[in-house]
């Protein structure tokens, strides 16, 4: 019931995000036929209409209003679309270049009106009924006479009744494919302001919302080291925020429109290349077992090829490269899916929000590489050339992958607390005992003076019993950590002198998280308890020491003790808890509760101390539960 009550919470939030990722407001559609918009049965001034369909092209001629009735028309082609799919005498047209387009459309009235100019590849000028009304970068016939520029911008004019035309003049030299891949959007004066202005405020929403989660899940990696997803994780977050400002509206022209078109468009690029190996290792981190190693190592490593390639040539060199790395996306995208599939069929706690986050993710992400990808022609049925119009999908379900992962999180936390409040509740329980304890006798001592110095002695007991239990696990009896930190010093020491070996063993429970979340926290501890007694009765000599290191974590103190028989301990301590058969049918190694164990041996010397044996464990250990689990690992 709980899990179905995220799900209707997931759903209801991805709404207004997938709401929000068209800009376009309904209205009849339209197309423009040999050049021409027939407007005139229709108000313009509260609607939103895509100057879409046959516009007059104009080849390598930068003409203004005026000069292209003298001039011969290479012919009329569809708009928008990149011009390297158009073909002038059965050859088709190269990226870099310069055209002319022009548009006549038809008013019914004198009205101010305005267009919603997109990102054009990569410089032009508008005129409207004769008048220059927008322009970005500098119009050039050469790459050196052109500057480059991305600026989506709102433009108004004066339309007059009957016939009314724009003309566009567009140079590329620094991109693969030149032209425009959006369509420019005519309608009121309000209609557009208001459409460039909710577009902004959505995008800039997104970009909030990522950069807090980013670095809400750095601080939390910045606390706890342990565990890398949260540095991953907010990595991805502010690598799509950043790029969330450069595409859709592209805000950050808005903000810095002197912004080198080749700075940005490397920032935009390395974005995208970089955030793929980051979701890698962010999966990699949260499910260890189900990303094979080499398809993780290649990631990385193409990822990093291509961002050498960005940062060391210019534009129109890199984005050639940009369709296979692309093509690479699109394949690590359905191989994460694959493995989310099968995280879920494994039954994974909570791995359903984890699909579904992924699923909305790799959704969104693959229309935004289709869309940037430039695949899309015009025999793509025109539902599918308006989904994949706009290029900032992938923002929106980032986001709404973000909150899946933070409700996870929140979980999990509250899991935490859960567990904590019940130990203090039994803490609090063992010291209420101990505080009655200790009242009956301190009444007993006062009501009678003649037994003081028998009182006396009983206090003396008490307070050496308190003195026992501050040293002891609670749980298990078993010795702690701070009678662990009093006794390895001493037999440091102690075999420093003598110069006789100290071995050590680290005891990790595997998977115990899982066994708590499947069985409860009482059968968690009685487990511990088990796992302890199993212990401390396997060991027989006086030198030996048992600890409940922490969690399910426990220290073997081996003194005078050679490596291959500290190795043989181990193993025989490894079956003894087998044999236990406690059943575990959340753990991946098999169906019984199985630990892991991390082995050190040391003879000490003045130059090393007590913590290197049990770093060297420790990371024995860590080697013990990436190898497979449920076995002995040593180090030297």
């Amino acid at each position: 019931m709980r899990q179905h009550k995220i799900l209707l919470l997931i759903i209801i939030l991805m709404i207004p995000f997938l709401g929000g990722c068209s800009n376009q407001i309904s209205a009849p559609h339209q197309e423009a036929e040999k050049g021409l918009l027939d407007f005139s049965q229709v108000s313009l001034e509260n609607k939103v209409i895509p100057l879409d369909g046959e516009w007059e092209f104009y080849w390598n001629q930068l003409l203004e209003p005026g000069e292209l009735e003298q001039s011969a028309m290479s012919g009329y082609v569809n708009f928008p679309s990149s011009w390297n799919k158009y073909e002038l005498n059965n050859e088709q047209i190269s990226g870099g270049g310069y055209a002319t387009y022009r548009l006549k459309f038809i008013s019914s009235e004198k009205e101010i009106l305005a267009l919603k100019i997109p990102k054009v590849r990569t410089a032009y000028k508008l005129w409207v009924n004769g008048n220059l009304i927008a322009n970005a970068g500098e119009i050039g016939k050469t790459r050196d006479t052109m500057t480059p520029q991305y600026l989506p911008q709102i433009a108004s004019f004066e339309a007059q009744p009957g016939e009314n035309e724009i003309v566009i003049q567009i140079s590329n030299f620094f991109m693969p494919s030149g032209g425009l891949l959006n369509s420019i959007q005519l309608g009121g004066e309000t209609q557009i302001l208001g459409l460039r202005y909710n577009g902004i405020a959505y995008e800039l929403f997104i970009f909030g919302a990522l950069i807090i989660i980013g670095i809400y899940h750095l601080a939390l990696f910045f606390f706890s080291k342990k565990d890398p997803a949260p540095l991953y994780f907010g990595l991805f977050c502010i690598l799509v925020a950043i790029r969330t400002l450069m595409v859709g509206e592209s805000y950050l022209f808005f903000l810095f429109p002197d912004l080198s078109f080749e700075i940005a468009r490397k920032i935009q690029t390395l974005a995208y290349y970089l955030a793929l190996p980051v979701i890698i290792l962010f999966f990699r981190s949260v499910f260890p077992h189900y990303l094979h190693s080499l398809i993780v190592k290649m990631v990385q490593f193409l990822a990093m090829v291509y961002a050498v390639v960005v940062l060391l040539t210019p534009t129109n060199v890199f984005t050639i490269i940009n369709p296979f790395y692309q093509i690479w996306s699109i394949f690590i995208i359905i191989y994460l899916l694959t493995r989310l599939i099968k995280v879920v069929l494994h039954k994974e706690k909570d791995s359903w929000l984890f699909l579904l986050g992924g699923l909305i993710l790799a959704s969104t992400s693959l229309i935004d590489i289709v869309t940037l990808s430039g695949w899309i022609n015009d025999s793509w049925p025109p539902l599918f050339k308006m989904i994949f119009q706009d290029d900032d999908y992938s923002s929106s379900g980032q986001l709404i992958f973000a909150i899946a992962n933070s409700l996870l999180l929140a979980k999990s936390f509250s899991d935490s607390l859960e567990y904590k409040t019940e130990m203090g509740e039994k803490l609090t329980a063992m010291n209420d005992h101990l505080d009655d304890l200790v009242s009956q006798r301190t009444r007993e001592l006062t009501a009678s003076n003649e037994k003081v110095e028998q009182q006396n002695f009983e206090l003396e007991l008490i307070n050496h019993e308190l003195q026992k239990l501050s040293l002891r696990d609670p749980l298990t009896e078993l010795w702690n950590r701070r009678k662990y930190d009093e006794a390895i010093q001493l037999e440091w020491l102690r075999c420093l002198k003598q110069q006789n070996p100290i071995a050590l063993l680290f005891i990790d429970v595997d998977y115990f998280k899982n066994y708590n979340d499947q069985y409860g926290h009482i059968a968690g501890d009685e487990c511990l308890m088990k796992i302890g007694e199993t212990l401390r009765t396997s060991l027989s000599r006086p030198t030996d020491m048992v600890v409940r290191y922490g969690g399910e974590e426990f220290i073997v103190l081996l003194s005078e003790t050679q490596k291959e028989e500290a190795i043989n301990i181990a193993h025989w301590l490894l079956k003894r808890i087998d044999n236990l058969a406690i059943p575990h049918e959340g753990s991946l190694v098999k169906n019984c509760v199985t630990v892991s164990i991390g082995v050190s041996c040391m003879i000490p010397n003045v130059g090393s101390t007590h913590e290197n044996l049990v770093k060297t464990a420790d990371k024995a250990l860590y080697h013990a539960k990436t190898g497979g689990r449920n076995r002995v690992q040593y180090l030297a």
